[in-house]
């Protein structure tokens, strides 16, 4: 199916470029051209298709699905409900005013805050095409995973205290939700808007990652990654989450730089704990929730995580290397 892709890139660095085939240079353009073709198309396709199915699915009725359910039951529906739902950043304060507001236990709200941006389906079906199946469901795993084990730990150590008080004062009513679209014509509508908003929002995410991750599949000899990343190392998971957490992007524009770093040997939890680094801590969220959140619960809400993604990291090292 991406054969078409191999082809565009072979045709773009060997004939229009004229580079020599096995030079690190010609390895670089071909990575990037054939990657950034592939994840762009592959954005425009998906972003529509989740876009009609995401016209029927308002915050609001996420929030009515969510109400009301059982700790065993709201856990996973809120996970679940995150990995489809994947709202832009400025819904994130509606969104947590109206659970709350809702009777929706603080624990379950961020659970589903966790999952939403990392577990990108658009993110999920352009990783399984750049590195297969078999990974992306493992990130979906442990994805899902994470958002529900950071919610019971936020619930247990009870933290509404870190809550800003004015959240527990304010009506739902108060808050403007989106309207779900009604006829077919809105809808496809709808679903173009998503594509122009989204893709104009992250292709410059995806060219810088597919940058970096063409100079590493390029340039960088595999030694190197094998001396400092290898799962040998044990600093190696912690020294990625690090790494991820100041970064901006999003779980796609990561996608090339997971496989430049899987292509050179480096193990799988390591990319995974960066992956999710990159997605689920990233400052422009924190700066919104901000607005919610006392810098207690952020700071615990992102020790959390940081230590769920190392945490997964080794484990899939251990399991897998």
């Amino acid at each position: 199916m991406f054969e078409i892709f191999t082809k565009l890139a072979d045709w773009s660095t060997y004939s229009v470029l004229g580079l020599t085939p096995k030079t690190h240079l010609a390895e670089a353009v071909h990575f990037f051209v054939e990657d950034v073709t592939k994840i762009f198309f592959l954005l425009v396709l998906v972003i529509f298709a989740i876009g009609l199915f995401r016209s029927m699915l308002t915050p609001e009725r996420v929030r009515k699905v969510v109400a009301g359910r059982s700790r065993a039951v709201s856990y996973p529906m809120a996970v679940g409900l995150g990995a489809v739902t994947p709202f832009c950043s400025c819904s994130s304060v509606p969104l947590f005013i109206g659970f709350l507001e809702a009777g929706i236990p603080l624990g379950v709200t961020m659970a589903f805050l966790i999952a939403s941006p990392m577990i990108n389906e658009v993110a999920v079906v352009v990783l399984a095409a750049a590195v297969g199946w078999k990974i992306a469901v493992l990130y979906v795993v442990a994805g899902l995973t994470v958002g529900i084990l950071g919610g019971l730990a936020i619930e247990f150590f009870k933290l509404e205290k870190w809550v800003e008080e004015y959240v527990w004062k304010i009506r739902m009513g108060e808050t403007v939700l989106q309207q779900g679209a009604t006829t077919l014509k809105q809808r496809v509508d709808y679903a173009w808007g998503q594509v122009k908003e989204i893709f104009g929002r992250i292709w410059i995410y995806v060219l810088i990652g597919v940058g970096i991750g063409a100079a590493l599949h390029g340039f960088v000899p595999q030694e190197f990654f094998l001396k400092y990343a290898s799962a040998d190392n044990l600093l190696a998971v912690p020294s990625a989450v690090l790494v991820g957490i100041p970064l901006y992007s999003n779980a796609t524009g990561v996608i090339p730089i997971v496989e430049a770093l899987l292509s050179k040997g480096v193990p799988i939890g390591t990319v995974l704990a960066l992956m999710m680094s990159v997605a689920a801590i990233s400052l422009p969220e924190m700066i919104i929730l901000r607005k919610v959140l006392k810098p207690q619960l952020i700071a615990t809400f992102i020790g959390i995580l940081f230590v769920a993604f190392i945490t997964v990291g080794y484990l899939f090292n251990a399991l897998l290397t």
